[in-house]
């Protein structure tokens, strides 16, 4: 073995250590000096790779649309590579963690923290209304029967109760969590008789209505699986501006 082959068997060997470390270097002197992507880049479309194609994920990275670009380049350096190594190239967290100098649960918290800034500044995709219905009519369907737990099922994790009159528990405008929003709504169960699919300005929501009279509206925001935001609507000044029509099937 020559000297060459040596040298490239040694990097070989620190690879997993000297790439990401000079990569974190870069990243950090750009805070100085921004460099611009070339012009005549051009990129293969990721989807026809396999998820678990080594080459695919490369291939899926540099595919990576110019906006999301823009959103991880706002990102401080770490968050950043904690993101790109995990959610793009499924390192695990106890390998990342001795490349930035952190433990596993400080890399994850940066992992988790970057992904909420990526996921809160790109545009949101767009659900068939059909899907948007459908999770409805079962949000609808589990506080009729009082089941809590299907009540959760239909829940992101992460959902976000707003009352526009500050009349949740302690006088709070706000509740997150499938949990905490499935047990406050359960609290209605015996009144959700008087609720019915509705239109809320033109997306799939309930309606609130007493016998000739429409006395509030719940607005449901439906990501691809369940209902991440619940808005209620029921201060009547609000509820003027809001448009609530019965839904056609």
């Amino acid at each position: 073995m020559d000297e060459a082959d040596w040298l490239a068997a040694r990097f070989e060997e620190q690879r997993p250590q000297l790439v990401a470390r000079e990569c974190l270097k870069v990243l950090r002197s750009r805070r100085g000096r921004r460099e611009e992507p070339l012009d005549d880049t051009v990129t293969e479309p990721a989807g026809e790779h396999q998820a678990d194609d080594p080459e695919g994920a490369v291939l899926l990275a540099d595919s990576v649309g110019p906006a999301l670009m823009v959103i991880l380049d706002t990102l401080a350096p770490a968050e950043r590579l904690a993101f790109v190594l995990h959610d793009i190239f499924a390192v695990p967290f106890g390998d990342i963690a001795p490349i930035l100098e952190r433990s596993p649960v400080g890399t994850r918290q940066l992992a988790s923290r970057a992904r909420r800034r990526v996921q809160g500044a790109m545009p949101p995709r767009q659900v068939d209304p059909a899907r948007q219905r459908r999770v409805v009519d079962a949000f609808l369907a589990a506080l009729r029967d009082g089941d809590f737990d299907a009540l959760v099922a239909v829940l992101d994790p992460e959902v976000v109760l707003r009352d526009d009159t500050a009349g949740l528990p302690g006088g709070a405008a706000t509740m997150r969590g499938a949990r905490a929003v499935g047990a406050y709504a359960l609290r209605y169960s015996r009144s959700a008789r008087f609720v019915r699919p509705a239109l809320v300005d033109g997306t799939p929501g309930l309606a609130i209505r007493l016998p000739g009279r429409l006395i509030g509206a719940l607005g449901l925001t439906v990501g691809a699986d369940a209902i991440t935001a619940i808005d209620m609507i029921s201060d009547r000044g609000r509820l003027r501006q809001v448009k609530v029509t019965a839904r056609g099937e």
